[in-house]
């Protein structure tokens, strides 16, 4: 029995996005001995030059390791600037749960790191999760807008599979 496959068309259209998420980009000097990047540029009163209403309280670090997903979680007062060096890489979700926004329930995927410079901006209501899809652990830096607090902490948990469990697969052709 000879069977054809099925042939399609890959999409390469606009896909859906998160409203006020914004990817940042940052300035990366290549140099004989490596490279350097700014993060975050700081105006005289302290606030982040790449978003001036963004008040910075908090840097912090976390190591994700290998195959892990750390998913849904939402913050009601808390805004994130995320960062992945070049040379590491996380698919990162994000659901907008905002009731009123013009993109309520839209979800969307973003790869960090992966050879490119840039900051992921999340804003308050938006949920947001990774996957660590190297064979490597990988770092991730985030700036938040408030300090936190084990007694009292701004983040609320939603089930990993809460959107689809497949949603943390890659796509796949």
């Amino acid at each position: 029995m000879n069977t054809k496959p099925t042939i399609y068309t890959q999409e390469y259209g606009k896909k859906a996005t998160v409203d006020g998420v914004k990817l940042i980009p940052m300035k990366t000097f290549i140099v004989d001995e490596g490279d350097f990047s700014e993060l975050f540029r700081l105006s005289e009163t302290g606030t982040l030059e790449a978003l001036p209403d963004f008040h910075l309280r908090q840097i912090n670090r976390t190591r994700v390791f290998s195959g892990s997903i750390k998913a849904w979680h939402i913050h009601n007062n808390q805004e994130e600037c995320w960062y992945v060096p070049p040379t590491d890489q996380l698919m990162v979700g994000l659901w907008d749960l905002r009731e009123g926004s013009k993109t309520y329930d839209n979800k969307m995927k973003i790869n960090l790191g992966g050879g490119v410079s840039q900051a992921l901006y999340i804003p308050v209501g938006v949920a947001h999760g990774l996957h660590n899809l190297l064979n490597r652990p990988v770092e991730l830096f985030y700036f938040v807008s408030n300090q936190f607090s084990p007694i009292s902490p701004d983040e609320n948990r939603i089930a990993w599979d809460a959107a689809d469990k497949d949603f943390w697969n890659p796509e796949r052709d």
